[in-house]
């Protein structure tokens, strides 16, 4: 099979990097997707232990189509009978069209559906589907007339861990949190520790302890492929067994959290207990200015406020400021790895920051900056 982790747009090459270092095959990165060869059991693996991807994607075809009788037969080739069991549940859940002749979403579900049931109906020799059995939701993702078939096997998105309570909902996804660490090349370590004083419900401090131990982000959590009859239930029992064993609790990982709010601390404490990290975490509740630099060198990696979340201009023109002050006079030999969607943020911080990566988190325009030449 060929499989599909989906991807946040500028963050293509990190899932690319994670796919290689899990050994996956023929790995290919295009706008918005990492693609690679595998069977079932390269189903449990990647979503199991992908940390930035999305979901995790069958391919079930690709194909132009311009009229709506070319995607009928388009669909119609697909096996689904393959994947597919006769009392499967297969709704035709997510639909995009850009710059395509066929453009009315409601069309292309009702389509689709139609052309997958003719297919299985051939197979099966039945004229009705209950639909009462496993999911197997359909994604379609039409640009410039090619059509890409797409059969979810994650269920909810891989963001979700499990560890992080909803009641406090932060902004930041787990999976984006998971990739500032990753392109901080941060991995724990004697005399190099990670700071985030602007912790929130602590994501960043969780997911970069989680990195440092090899946790494998979705080993406490269940997928939408578990209930498929094509994936035995015991290739999913020894996929996580074998990540337990990964695990390295021998290495030295000191990781300081920080937020003004004590119910944001308070929650984060829990988040971390939740993740089986909190020995990791020194978390306390203190202001932004009151943070001390605990040894020569490490990393400070966080998302500051910014205009549309909790601050006004003015707030966030001085926080930031002062933050540039703090972290050259007490941090000067430290790397400092910031995520913000205010554009002016290198005017107030430091005219020093020589690089800025762009990024997304969701619909928000984000910037990633790099200071004073280092690489990472």
């Amino acid at each position: 099979m060929t499989l599909i982790a989906s991807a946040p747009m500028g963050l293509e090459s990190v899932v690319r990097d994670e796919c290689v270092d899990l050994g996956f095959q023929n790995v290919k990165t295009f706008n918005g997707r990492v693609e690679f060869d595998g069977g079932v059991e390269d189903i449990v693996k990647a979503n199991i232990h992908l940390r930035v991807a999305d979901r995790v994607f069958i391919k079930m075809g690709e194909f132009k189509a311009f009229s709506f009788e070319d995607l009928f037969q388009g669909i119609k080739k697909i096996k689904w009978e393959e994947l597919i069991p006769k009392d499967g549940e297969f709704p035709v859940s997510w639909v995009s069209s850009v710059k395509c002749k066929l453009y009315s979403k409601s069309d292309i579900q009702k389509i689709t559906k139609k052309a997958m049931v003719e297919r299985l109906k051939a197979h099966y020799d039945m004229g009705y589907f209950p639909e009462n059995g496993p999911l197997f939701r359909v994604k379609i993702q039409a640009h410039n007339d090619v059509f890409l078939i797409m059969v979810d096997t994650s269920g909810e998105g891989l963001h979700k861990r499990g560890y992080r309570n909803l009641i406090n909902e932060a902004p930041l996804k787990e999976t984006m949190a998971a990739a500032l660490v990753k392109l901080s090349r941060w991995k724990g370590g004697e005399d190099y520790p990670l700071m985030d004083p602007m912790c929130g419900t602590g994501t960043i401090a969780i997911e970069a302890a989680m990195i440092a131990r090899n946790v494998a982000p979705g080993v406490n959590r269940k997928f939408a492929s578990e209930k498929w009859p094509l994936i035995p239930e015991n290739l999913w029992i020894d996929t996580r067994d074998a990540a337990f064993t990964l695990e390295d609790y021998d290495k030295e990982v000191k990781i300081y959290a920080s937020d003004l709010d004590p119910e944001a601390i308070a929650v984060a404490k829990e988040n971390a207990i939740k993740a089986g990290v909190e020995d990791d975490i020194i978390f306390e509740c203190k202001n932004v200015l009151e943070i001390e630099c605990p040894c020569e060198r490490g990393a400070i990696i966080t998302n500051p406020p910014y205009g549309d979340r909790l601050l006004t201009e003015k707030e966030v023109q001085r926080l930031y400021s002062l933050m540039g002050d703090i972290f050259r006079m007490r941090f000067s030999k430290w790397s400092y790895y910031i995520i913000t969607s205010y554009e002016q943020f290198q005017d107030y911080f430091d005219r020093k920051a020589t690089k800025n990566r762009k990024l997304y988190n969701g619909g928000i325009k984000c910037y990633y900056y790099q200071y004073y030449g280092k690489r990472f």
